[in-house]
């Protein structure tokens, strides 16, 4: 019985210690949510690296892959929407639900929010 209740202390450590390395952490299961600029986005971001992005106010869905590049998050989109770079990189930084931050690429900025829930 020691043995088991080690073992799940153990578990326990090393998960909640890659979370804490994890900067993405809070958003899995999230939702980003971009306003400004020409349309609101919705991003989805899973921890095996695939995001998927709406944008609601035009019915378009977006796919792609990402990855962390030093203190950036690069997105390549499956297909890129118009005028978009594939990648696209911007600063990324660990936030909680609730947080808004301002996020600037290629010289537009978007006020950016972290919510709870698939939204």
């Amino acid at each position: 019985m020691r043995t088991l209740l080690m073992a799940v202390a153990l578990a326990f450590a090393a998960s909640t210690a890659f979370a804490e390395d994890d900067m993405m952490a809070n958003y899995y299961g999230n939702t980003v949510v971009g306003t400004g600029g020409m349309a609101d986005t919705h991003t989805y971001y899973s921890p095996d690296h695939t995001f998927d992005m709406k944008v609601p106010d035009f019915g378009l869905d977006f796919k792609g892959t990402w990855k962390i590049d030093g203190q950036n998050i690069c997105r390549t989109f499956e297909t890129p929407p118009p005028g978009v770079s594939n990648p696209l990189c911007s600063a990324i930084a660990a936030h909680n639900i609730g947080d808004t931050w301002t996020v600037t690429v290629d010289g537009q900025s978007r006020t950016t929010t972290l919510v709870k829930g698939i939204q």
